[in-house]
């Protein structure tokens, strides 16, 4: 996964092994995790904040997490307390590192004049469309804006008039002078600034320039005095700009590194297209569980530690390349197994009635909180002659291999009794009710002659139960990638994705949980309580269910 076979690490690190052993920044390793607050994060950034923290941790350094605001009209402070909330979720800390981009829009400023001084930038006067028709394209170079020679006094001039308000929204831009033939169209003259007459989220109205993003990413870098800036592919062809705006400024200059963005089957990782999902009313917010943010993430009950699990196995690479949706649903299964307490549920409730128990019988079984952890110990759950197994656990007329409930035969009631069906009560073809006739001496569920039962269901005591509304879901696109299919992304979304129960019942143990937790349905998967839970309605999200696809791919392969 992009390790050196050799010494099991990957590229980065074996960077900064050598950077560490000849010396190179005295030793030091600092990062920094740099999400633009124009939306909320997805799993592909908990890649890049596990990977630059994770970095940090493992050399003694130091990571910083740094808003790049640099856009004030797609910027907003709902999307910056979300990133906060996410990075520390994940469970990194930053420190008294928290810092923005617009920290530094009075250092930009004075480094843009410096610039304009060397006769390195020049003010133009052409719009968006005649800038992009003077780039050219990748087979035909550029041409010079007919500005691009204006004596330095003039640019220095505009430049500051532009600063101080006397312009119109793109009347005119500050513009690098490079090379308008250059290979790399990133280096053909960029725009260094715009005229934005728009309210930023920290600065307020202090400012109608505004810095575009290649400008400032390498000069944040330099001024934090970040050792190894780490970034995604799609940068790679910026890294000669950012490097010749340091090297002209003579500023600290930090290393680039890129690697290959994380792709997930049945996903999509456009911030732009997940937003068109929520505005488009798809999903139920960025929080959606059915969404790829960490907060979707979150809410449907996936824990931090097996996200920062996933983001280690899938290692860091040059090359990018797709990783399958379940080992990452591996890896959540993998926790929640080992962490998370077991209660019964059932979500499709049929009557069973035990003929041979008492009108007002009552116990209590002692059943183990979690076989994955002993120390979790035991509690007791409520048995009475009225109880409720799953609809889909009785056949009338039952295949051979149907080894669950079905007229005359026998199966165990987990942690409870052996019980044989007797009757069964219809309404027509529908089965309301069934009659059951429990052994009596299986107490605890085993047979006192040593009998073999195949069959074991879950149960919840009708007397006792709790009622709850269950949502289930399932991938939110059909197909592995949505983007590369003809048409919209959305023309793709599993129709399937959400499945919501109500009049699902529980038992009472369940109703004393609060939001956020999570445990398991014996045989049905694993859950969370979800936010909207309040004191009249019970609302609990399935997380995840039992089957292990990809380990099984393992196996086969």
């Amino acid at each position: 996964m992009g390790e050196d076979e050799r010494s099991g690490k990957d590229f980065i690190r074996e960077i900064i092994d050598e950077h560490n052993r000849t010396g190179k920044y005295d030793g030091r390793v600092h990062t920094r995790f740099p999400p633009e607050p124009n939306g909320y994060l997805h799993i592909g950034h908990a890649k890049s904040i596990c990977l630059n923290f994770g970095i940090a941790e493992e050399y003694g350094g130091k990571c910083n997490l740094r808003f790049d605001d640099t856009n004030p009209t797609k910027e907003e402070e709902e999307y910056v307390d979300s990133i906060i909330e996410d990075v520390k979720w994940l469970g990194f800390d930053w420190e008294d590192r928290l810092f923005f981009s617009s920290d530094y829009f009075d250092q930009m400023y004075e480094l843009a004049l410096d610039l304009i001084k060397k006769g390195s930038a020049y003010v133009d006067d052409l719009n968006a469309e005649e800038i992009s028709e003077y780039r050219g394209n990748v087979t035909t170079p550029g041409r010079n804006s007919p500005f691009r020679d204006r004596p330095i006094e003039e640019n220095l001039d505009l430049f500051i008039r532009m600063k101080n308000g006397e312009f119109k929204d793109g009347e005119k831009v500050l513009r690098a002078k490079i090379d308008m033939g250059h290979p790399n169209m990133n280096m053909r003259d960029p725009v260094m600034y715009r005229i934005l007459h728009a309210s930023h989220h920290n600065t307020g109205d202090k400012w109608c320039v505004y810095p575009m993003y290649d400008w400032a990413h390498g000069l944040e870098d330099s001024i934090e005095g970040i050792t190894h800036s780490i970034c995604t592919l799609e940068f790679e062809n910026h890294h000669p700009l950012y490097d010749w705006f340091i090297e002209e400024l003579g500023v600290y200059h930090p290393l680039q590194i890129e690697f290959a963005r994380l792709n997930l089957t049945y996903t999509i990782m456009s911030k732009r297209k997940l937003l068109n999902l929520v505005e488009g009313n798809y999903v139920n917010g960025w929080d959606d569980p059915r969404m790829p943010s960490i907060s979707g993430m979150r809410r449907r009950g996936y824990p931090p530690e097996a996200i920062r699990d996933f983001c280690s196995r899938i290692g860091v690479a040059k090359i990018n390349s797709t990783i399958a949706f379940e080992l990452l649903e591996h890896c959540v299964r993998e926790n929640l197994n080992k962490t998370s307490p077991r209660f019964m549920g059932v979500l499709d409730p049929l009557k069973v009635t035990i003929e041979n128990l008492p009108d007002d019988h009552e116990e209590f079984m002692d059943v183990v909180n979690n076989p994955e952890d002993e120390s979790a110990g035991k509690r007791k759950v409520p048995f009475s002659k009225e109880i409720y197994i799953e609809r889909n656990d009785f056949m009338e007329e039952p295949f051979k291999k149907f080894f669950r409930l079905a007229p005359g035969k026998e199966v165990r009631l987990r942690n409870a009794y052996l019980v044989t069906c007797t009757d069964v009560i219809k309404e027509g073809d529908v089965v309301k009710e069934l009659i059951c006739r429990a052994d009596l001496d299986s107490r605890g569920g085993n047979a006192p002659d040593g009998r073999k039962v195949k069959g074991t269901l879950h149960w919840v005591s009708i007397k006792h139960a709790a009622q709850a509304k269950v949502r289930s879901y399932d991938k939110l696109f059909t197909v592995e990638d949505p983007l590369s299919e003809e048409g919209e992304s959305t023309d793709y979304l599993n129709p399937d994705s959400l499945e919501i129960k109500k009049g699902c019942m529980v038992e009472p143990a369940v109703k004393e949980l609060g939001p956020g937790s999570s445990f398991q349905f014996e045989r049905l998967g694993y859950f969370i309580i979800d936010p909207d839970t309040t004191e009249k309605e019970l609302v609990i999200n399935r997380t995840i269910t039992l089957r292990d696809s990809w380990a099984k791919m393992q196996k086969k392969n």
